[in-house]
């Protein structure tokens, strides 16, 4: 079994999160007291969401898990919206967390497909 760190989607997740991080932290009080936290917990819940799921061993709890780190990732989607229109963010940082956000969506999705049930599963549910 691979380990979550192991894993191309986890690993975007924490560079997504860590970029998220080193930003907001710089903001102040007010700004990180509110959309600041906010978007720290979604963008950690994604990373989370997979090693939990990882640990689980169960197939079913793994995609469970990472169904709810891709609704994470839409919820960090819409406060980074919310960040930029609200000037916290500007285009440069934007553009780099865009970058990571475009390959992390569609690398969740395939993550999800993988864990599919193999035939000597699907028998013995």
């Amino acid at each position: 079994m691979t380990s979550f760190q192991e894993l191309r989607v986890y690993q975007l997740a924490e560079q997504l999160s860590n970029q998220i991080w080193f930003i907001v932290k710089d903001w102040d009080f007010f700004t990180k007291d509110t959309i600041g936290k906010q978007i720290v917990r979604s963008a950690d819940s994604i990373g989370a969401n997979i090693a939990e799921g990882v640990g689980r061993y169960n197939l079913q709890d793994n995609q469970r898990f990472v169904k709810i780190a891709r609704g994470s990732l839409n919820e960090t989607r819409h406060w980074l919206r919310l960040a930029y229109s609200r000037k916290l963010l500007n285009q440069q940082q934007i553009d780099s967390l865009k970058l990571i956000v475009d390959e992390l969506s569609p690398k969740l999705n395939a993550y999800l497909n993988s864990l599919k049930a193999t035939p000597d599963q699907k028998l013995n549910r």
